[in-house]
């Protein structure tokens, strides 16, 4: 496999190690890029113990600057041909790199996108579910294209393609940035069905309702801008 798992951490010391473990048992990562963006609740120092560890990088960020920093810290580390995002926590299953990865080995996709609104969802707030969709269904009528998930975390691309585009997100608005970004230059996106298990904002959830607007306002600013 040549695979960087590009993973953004921030206060997630209850989940961190397991995740890992997770993403390893795989057999897909051959390298696994830990991205610790500030964090306060000891998840750093569990971060600094993979350090030196054969097939992880671990990049230690002082201040929190967002998820979208984050993995663009990642993007411009990783080594290997391909690389996917992967969240600290549990609600995105890395068993599913097996339904991905083929389909851009293959050829079959330039970017692959794991579409949770292809297969049923074990939990979801109805405000978290009524903007994913807004923000899926704008970026269809914006970009002509039929994406049931856009806001989805597992996005697989190949580093060198994404490098050489221009990406400014710091929070979550990495996610329709990079999307509009892809399709403005015409990047074939092939979805695949994933699970999901959403966690609760008292188990961690971080995404607030305004990042919604600012991902609104993104979809429409790079309609026009790059």
């Amino acid at each position: 496999m040549d695979l960087s798992v590009i993973i953004p951490v921030y206060n997630e010391v209850k989940t961190i190690e397991e995740i890992v473990r997770r993403v390893q048992a795989t057999g897909f990562a051959n390298e696994i890029i830990l991205v610790d963006d500030g964090s306060t609740d000891g998840s750093t120092e569990i971060l600094k113990k993979y350090q030196g560890q054969d097939g992880i990088q671990v990049i230690l960020c002082e201040q929190n600057r967002g998820k979208g920093a984050a993995v663009r810290e990642g993007i411009k580390a990783a080594k290997s041909t391909y690389a996917i995002i992967q969240d600290a926590d549990f609600e995105y299953d890395p068993n599913d790199y097996a339904k991905l990865y083929p389909v851009i080995e293959s050829g079959q996709a330039d970017v692959v996108y794991g579409s949770r609104f292809m297969e049923s969802t074990e939990y979801f707030y109805f405000r978290s579910l009524a903007a994913n969709k807004l923000l899926t269904f704008l970026t269809n009528v914006l970009y002509h294209t039929k994406l049931t998930d856009m806001e989805t975390c597992y996005k697989l691309f190949k580093v060198a393609d994404v490098r050489e585009i221009p990406l400014h997100s710091r929070r979550f608005e990495l996610e329709p940035e990079l999307t509009t970004k892809l399709l403005k230059r015409g990047y074939k996106i092939v979805e695949v069905p994933i699970s999901y298990n959403g966690r609760s904002y008292d188990e961690g959830k971080k995404i607030k309702p305004r990042d919604g607007l600012i991902a609104l306002w993104t979809l429409f600013k790079y309609r026009f801008v790059d």
